[in-house]
């Protein structure tokens, strides 16, 4: 992977990448972020055999991103689940570029930037210009936003939808699929036959609602963990270890909070509450503290638990 204006589907050995069987409708796949859900989206579609472009912010942000990447890889490697080949043919699928005019030639473009509304509609109307092709789709990985408002911030609204993938990437197999009402139907086809034949996940669609299918019933049942919380009625320990033990959940809900991160949490929460109306769905004065004073969970090392 290189940083800057990459050469066109250059590989490690300098040849186009084949795209996998039923790869050919979107051979040149475009994911603009390469946190943790455009990283592990660049890693699926590399390993699919795509042809995979990254946007980012600034050179720093390609450090991490290629760094990001390459541990996804390296702990698939030490697990056994790709060989040293496999990972340089993946890692030389990836080109990482600072410059959005790079996504010109993709026909297909995932933006997975912070769950935030006017970033989200501002880089929409960013692609819509940049992508040359008319036939070319524009997908939000949001987790929770209007995919219509999203569609609305371009002049293709009917090339639009919502392809919400689940963190981590690589691992879990759902991809939520939400069209909009102006969402060409044959839209919707082409990309559910990319996510479930080419890149071998599961599909679910959801309406063009607040937090769909997932996260309509997810967030919910956090934000009530995190009040039981915050009343005193139970510690987080009480609370996880009760929906573990009590209920075979693989993780309690607080835990679960800090590893999906309490400002996404908090922003999906926000969104329900915006759209519902329902007096359980508004966050708990406790996540807003939380999120104001970075206690994000994992990826700040302190969130309702403290990581090393």
């Amino acid at each position: 992977m290189t940083a800057g204006r990459p050469a066109a589907g250059a590989g490690t050995d300098g040849a186009a990448p084949q795209p996998a069987d039923g790869g050919a409708d979107f051979a040149r796949v475009g994911i603009v972020g390469c946190g943790l859900m455009g990283s592990g989206i660049a890693e699926v579609c590399a390993k699919a055999g795509l042809d995979v472009r990254v946007a980012v912010t600034g050179d720093a942000s390609a450090r991490r991103g290629r760094e990001r990447i390459a541990a996804s890889l390296d702990r698939a490697l030490g697990k056994g689940r790709i060989t040293e080949a496999e990972r340089e043919r993946v890692l030389g699928r990836i080109t990482l570029t600072t410059a959005p005019e790079d996504l010109a030639d993709r026909q297909l473009v995932i933006e997975a930037v912070r769950e935030d509304e006017a970033t989200k509609a501002e880089l929409f109307t960013l692609l819509d210009k940049v992508v040359a092709d008319p036939d070319a789709v524009l997908a939000s990985n949001t987790s929770s936003l209007s995919v219509m408002r999203l569609a609305r911030a371009t002049n293709r609204p009917g090339k639009v939808l919502g392809t919400h993938f689940f963190s981590p990437v690589p691992v879990l197999p759902l991809v939520e699929i939400t069209g909009s009402l102006l969402t060409e139907p044959a839209v919707t086809d082409r990309v559910t036959a990319f996510v479930t034949e080419t890149l071998g996940k599961q599909v679910v669609h959801a309406p063009d609602r607040a937090g769909f299918v997932v996260n309509a019933l997810l967030v919910p049942y956090i934000v009530s963990a995190v009040r039981m919380a915050e009343s005193g009625f139970a510690e987080p320990e009480v609370i996880d270890r009760g929906m573990r033990a009590g209920c075979a959940h693989p993780m309690g809900p607080l835990e679960l909070a800090d590893m999906i991160g309490l400002d996404v949490v908090l922003s999906v929460a926000e969104a329900l509450h915006a759209e519902f109306r329902e007096p359980h769905l508004a966050p708990p004065p406790l996540l807003r503290r939380m999120v104001e004073g970075n206690l994000l969970g994992r990826k700040t090392g302190r969130g309702f638990y403290p990581y090393g």
